[in-house]
């Protein structure tokens, strides 16, 4: 979960730039462009269009930052903005995304991240690993592990159930833990 300064600094940074000031704008950017970046370059595959899509979520945050009501977390706002750019984009080009079906029965018996993580020495190997996983698997990774949302937060953001998050995190856990210790006996 995000820690409550920064999310009370993002409300506050999103407050500010509802009003036009362009120091928070800048703030804000600064803070989330990089993972944002990241979450978007993994859905769409390419990097010069991951920046496209990231100037034109700014700008949405530009435009309707005045209509911001902390219904969410504003990572979470954040990142749907994102995603639904992202999803538009694939649209337009014809590209099609598989989707996990969502299982809510399946209980979350896999290591817990910090094991997963820990499984790896080596950084290099884990982006490897991290790298065999299904888009939509490692875009849960990435959202929960590493920009730290919760599994509500992350099916907000993914656009699709709870159960499907729990879903996609079940199997990515067994495929990294199963990847990594593998590649390590190796």
């Amino acid at each position: 979960m995000q820690d409550g300064p920064l999310r009370d600094g993002d409300v506050d940074l999103i407050d500010r730039i509802g009003r036009g000031d362009r120091t928070a704008m800048r703030a804000f950017y600064d803070r989330h462009q990089a993972g944002l970046h990241r979450f978007i370059r993994l859905r769409i595959g390419d990097a010069i269009e991951a920046s496209d899509i990231l100037q034109e979520t700014f700008l949405e945050v530009w435009r309707n930052a005045v209509r911001f009501r902390g219904a969410s977390a504003p990572r979470t706002w954040l990142y749907g903005i994102a995603r639904n750019k992202a999803v538009d984009r694939l649209r337009r080009s014809r590209r099609t995304t598989l989707r996990d079906l969502p299982d809510d029965t399946i209980p979350d018996e896999a290591p817990s991240p910090l094991a997963v993580i820990e499984a790896a020495s080596d950084a290099e190997r884990l982006r490897a690993c991290i790298g065999k996983l299904t888009p939509a698997q490692q875009a849960a990774v990435r959202l929960t592990f590493f920009e730290d949302l919760s599994y509500p937060e992350a099916a907000t953001v993914e656009g699709v159930p709870v159960g499907t998050i729990k879903t996609r995190i079940h199997h990515a856990k067994k495929l990294l833990m199963h990847c990594l210790t593998r590649d390590a006996a190796i």
